[in-house]
């Protein structure tokens, strides 16, 4: 005699689905679109910017890269590029790159 469980089969696909949407936002929160770096700008609380590469060429953002280098050598914290400056600062400059 075999037992009908529609119910569960059910939920166990829509529980499927759901963590299937939280694997995909997860890949999207941690994927860098070609042509795009990370960095992570601000004094206490850092925050996650995805830039153009071609922000590198800016002399600006090479000042940035600059103090970077001088604040942290090639040891970043966040495992990513950590520029020390506010974050206000940092989009008022990349701002002008448009």
């Amino acid at each position: 005699m075999a037992f009908g469980l529609p119910g569960f089969v059910h939920g166990k696909k829509a529980l499927r689905r759901s963590l299937s949407g939280v694997k995909e936002a997860a890949l999207k929160s941690t994927t860098i679109p070609k042509g795009y770096i990370a960095v992570y700008v601000g004094e206490d609380r850092k925050k996650r910017y995805v830039v153009p590469i071609s922000y590198l060429n800016e002399p600006a953002f090479q000042e940035l890269l600059s103090m970077a280098e001088e604040e942290f050598g090639y040891n970043h914290p966040m495992g990513g590029l950590t520029i020390p400056c506010r974050e206000d600062i940092f989009i008022d400059i990349t701002s002008q790159f448009n």
